[in-house]
């Protein structure tokens, strides 16, 4: 049998401050822009590198495979423009929403958070969301990007250290064997 869990809201959606570990100024944060994507070694987590205005600094955020491609698409100015954000824009402009900021808050496992800030409704102030299935959206919009540079720190180990696993399962195929009865 199994379990489902349901909880009053959804788990990307807070209305209320305290959420984050670390309460920023705004002289600790750092603007980013994007730079470009590259492959990982596996080829299985593409990685956004956003960089400082003066580009001393990198930020990587792995995406998944999709939104990476919705992030090339919307790049690639030799075509006509492609994206899966249309609706959410149409949408927006009805409610009269628009996204201010997209902060780098949180990392919690081998995954990063961010605090997206909302204009335009009464109540809902921002959402706090996965880095990698935001990021095609913010470039959409044109939503600045910020982290500070602790986060950029912390952020690069993250991203050694998906490397280095990503390297031992090509070097050891082994741990890709079929060991549970539900894994193909």
């Amino acid at each position: 049998m199994i379990k489902t869990f349901v909880s009053s809201a959804p788990e990307f959606f807070f209305l209320g401050e305290g959420f984050e570990d670390a309460h920023l100024n705004d002289s600790d944060l750092i603007k980013l822009v994007p730079f470009g994507i590259q492959i990982s070694p596996d080829g299985s987590r593409p990685i956004l590198l956003l960089k400082d205005e003066k580009g001393e600094l990198t930020l990587p955020v792995a995406l998944n495979p999709l939104e990476a491609g919705v992030t090339l698409t919307q790049s690639n100015k030799s075509i006509a423009p492609v994206t899966p954000h249309k609706v959410t824009q149409v949408l927006m402009q009805g409610l009269n929403l628009n996204f201010e900021s997209c902060l780098f808050i949180e990392i919690k496992g081998a995954h990063q958070y961010v605090r997206l800030n909302i204009n335009g409704h009464p109540d809902l102030k921002f959402i706090k969301v996965r880095a990698d299935e935001a990021m095609s959206f913010c470039l959409h919009f044109n939503i600045p990007m910020f982290a500070s540079r602790a986060y950029i720190a912390k952020s690069r180990v993250l991203s050694s250290e998906m490397q280095h696993q990503a390297q031992n399962q090509i070097s050891g195929p082994e741990l890709m064997n079929k060991n549970h009865k539900y894994i193909m």
